[in-house]
């Protein structure tokens, strides 16, 4: 008989869209909970791979994505797992609380309620009040209801204006029956920096260690969390996990600085648990991978902002191309830019990459493109042969020029919708612009 391993309880920081603060209240929690002496487990739910960053500057414990749209039951066991040992698990939500996508995927639509539904996590709603009172009832009832099943510890009411404003925004919670978990008064200075794809990353903020810091002793003052603790629950009916996703190569020399830095950390726990070698290095610090790497990787990042940089790193280039002749080479959104024959900056000038890829891209010339992403190889990548069926994930405004290369495989969007950037390859050579979640099924 399969002996059931017991989840830490938990909640899920939610809100009905992106804007109203969550993420503040996220970070302010997590380190707050952290100085009452509670082992903090984070996580993500969405395919955000910003967000885990901070989480993990906060709590000093690595957050992981789960994501009910890209992964299937197996490897949500295996990643909620990761919390084993944690007092307490924090959550935070993507979009808006029932935001997904209109076809489901393993699962489901990669909602924040599906993860909150999945775990049996309750639902902390933030709702940004300015500009209503009990008005505001209405939108948290309306989101209360509209999934009965759906577990609900409260709402954190945020950008209160005045004490005459929270009493009358109260009386609409009490009215619609509602527990009031804080009420956080307007603040203009905590706003996390933002840039062209959202939050700027962890590494690149001036001052993170005090911004969160603040954030802590603010929802300290303005929060009741004796209640939130109180309210946090957990299924616990969890088989134990299988592994994690297995790593592509056992010297794996990965790309890590600002230009290349987002690959999901469940991937990266996944190759260390199997024994795996990751060797970091630094292409904007004109650093070549490890010869002796059996694999280099290149993520997804920045490498736009830093095109000029990374055109004049000769040892790196150097030691990239070197590998390429006789090993992989693999990379994602702006590492598959950086493999390419040129990147052209948002000031239109045009600037050498490695030249592994015929592909050329232009940030001048934007367009966005968001989405999951659903791709079968036409091709092996490092760790998958033809014919695999991966999911992931695509956010990025630069557009194609040029792409001569065979297509590395055939790639739809999560309605089923067939697109044109299908990744290429040339030699021992691959790059998608899709950030690789999981293999479908895995």
């Amino acid at each position: 008989m399969t002996e059931m391993m017991a989840n830490p309880p938990g909640l899920l920081i939610s809100a009905p869209s992106s804007g109203t603060g969550k993420t503040t209240v996220m970070l302010g929690l997590l380190r707050a909970l952290a100085e009452d002496g509670l082992t903090v487990q984070p996580f993500k739910s969405g395919p955000d791979y910003i967000d885990p960053a901070f989480h993990r500057a906060a709590a000093g414990r690595a957050s992981f994505n789960l994501d009910s749209w890209a992964m299937g039951e197996p490897l949500l066991g295996a990643i909620s797992a990761q919390a084993q040992g944690a007092d307490i698990v924090v959550a935070e939500g993507s979009m808006g609380l029932f935001d997904g996508v209109a076809k489901p995927g393993e699962l489901g639509h990669g909602s924040s309620a599906e993860t909150a539904l999945r775990m049996g996590w309750p639902v902390v709603l933030v709702l940004d009040v300015g500009g209503q009172a009990q008005s505001a009832a209405a939108t948290a009832l309306g989101f209360r209801m509209y999934n009965p099943d759906l577990p609900f510890a409260g709402v954190i009411l945020n950008r209160c204006a005045s004490p005459r404003h929270e009493r009358l925004t109260r009386l609409g919670m009490e009215r619609a029956g509602l527990p009031v978990l804080g009420v956080l008064p307007r603040r203009g200075d905590l706003t996390l920096p933002e840039r062209h794809l959202g939050l700027i990353q962890a590494v690149e903020h001036p001052d993170l260690e005090s911004a969160i810091s603040g954030y802590a002793a603010f929802l300290r003052e303005h929060v009741d969390l004796a209640a939130l603790r109180r309210a946090a629950s957990a299924n616990h009916d969890r088989a134990p996990s299988v592994a994690l996703p297995r790593p592509p190569a056992q010297r794996i020399a990965l790309a890590q600085d600002a230009a290349f830095s987002f690959t999901y950390p469940h991937l990266l726990e996944g190759w260390r648990s199997a024994g795996a070698e990751i060797l970091p290095f630094s292409p904007l610090a004109n650093e070549a991978p490890a010869p002796d790497a059996d694999l280099v990787w290149l993520p997804g990042g920045y490498p736009e902002l830093h095109a000029g940089v990374l055109a004049a790193a000769d040892v790196f280039l150097a030691g990239l191309r070197k590998h390429a002749e006789t090993k992989p080479v693999h990379g994602e959104c702006g590492g598959y830019m950086a493999l390419g024959q040129a990147l052209v900056d948002k000031d239109g000038v045009q600037h050498q990459m490695a030249g592994l890829l015929g592909l050329v891209t232009s940030y001048e010339k934007r367009k966005f493109n968001l989405g999951y992403r659903r791709a079968e190889l036409l091709a092996p990548m490092p760790g998958h042969g033809i014919g695999s069926a991966l999911r992931g994930h695509e956010f990025h405004y630069s557009s194609i020029l040029e792409q001569p290369d065979p297509p590395l495989a055939r790639v739809f969007d999560a309605e089923g919708a067939e697109g044109p950037q299908t990744g290429s390859l040339r030699g021992n050579v691959t790059g998608t612009f899709f950030h690789l979640i999981a293999k479908a099924s895995a």
